[in-house]
């Protein structure tokens, strides 16, 4: 059995579904009620609670971890998650971490998740690392002003990085649960071009057949819409990589490539699944 942590978001919605398709036992875990897996089981957890896992992890040979909002909670401790997946039993976990703890190691954000990639490598546990840059469904963000306004609103508007599709992610995750031979391995993981903001937004537009108006934010005021949906340093790290992306963040990895042996999805090819969203 493979315990799939954020099991109804952008990655652990389709990774619990590829591994179900795959023929294996899926607990999915998440904060809400939710629909089971084909046949598979719901656990509603919180992992600012690392003891409400238990009853998810009994049993499960492989974990999916996703790292949210919820390691920001004061009684949060990721790294003990990690212990208490080891010590019920699990051989194999499979990290979804960030670019920036290479990139920027000093985030505080990212010291947060090098804690928890530490553990996991201290473990006895098989383990693997994914590390994505930034998500092309960020621009689920836009979609209501899109919706009502055609408007896109965000900073940076001529500042791009390689946003990758979060199918992307779970397709890279199902291979490391299920390939030992991805053991060890730290991915990281990009979209197949450079995008701009204003880019993204034509995009958009192409796609709904209609204008879409770009309005670029300030820093200040695009972290104040950041920091109504999660931590001021979090909304601080990521304004710190758009605004102003080192070179290793403007690379494109060949990562997926290699693991799943086809180029990573396109943002135009997110936005042709998604755009129901913005309509």
């Amino acid at each position: 059995m493979i315990v799939v942590t954020g099991a109804t978001g952008n990655v652990g919605r389709p990774l619990a579904q590829a591994l179900a398709q795959a023929g294996e036992q899926v607990t999915a875990v998440s904060r809400h009620e939710a629909a089971a897996p084909e046949g598979g089981r719901h656990v509603v957890a919180d992992l600012s609670d690392p003891a409400g896992l238990d009853a998810a992890l009994t049993g499960a040979k492989a974990v999916f971890l996703l790292l949210s909002g919820d390691m920001h909670a004061a009684t949060a401790s990721p790294a003990e998650t990690v212990r208490r997946a080891e010590a019920h039993g699990v051989r194999r976990i499979v990290l979804l971490s960030s670019q920036g703890v290479a990139t920027r190691p000093h985030g505080a954000t990212r010291v947060l998740v090098r804690a928890v990639e530490d553990a996991i490598r201290e473990s006895t546990m098989d383990w693997s690392i994914l590390r994505p840059g930034g998500f092309a469904s960020n621009a689920l963000g836009w979609a209501e002003s899109v919706r009502t306004r055609r408007m896109v609103a965000a900073p940076f508007g001529d500042i791009g990085v390689p946003v990758v599709d979060p199918a992307d992610i779970a397709a890279m995750a199902a291979a490391c649960l299920l390939d030992e031979r991805t053991t060890g391995e730290v991915y990281e993981l990009t979209g197949p071009e450079v995008i701009t903001p204003r880019r993204q937004a034509e995009v958009i537009a192409a796609e709904l057949g209609s204008p879409v108006e770009f309005q670029e934010l300030t820093r200040a005021e695009a972290k104040a819409v950041m920091v109504q949906h999660g931590p001021p340093e979090l909304a601080d790290d990521t304004l710190d990589i758009i605004g102003a992306p080192s070179p290793a963040e403007l690379r494109i990895s060949p990562d997926i490539q290699r693991v799943l042996g086809r180029a990573p999805s396109s943002f135009a090819d997110w936005t042709a699944r998604n755009i129901a969203a913005f309509r």
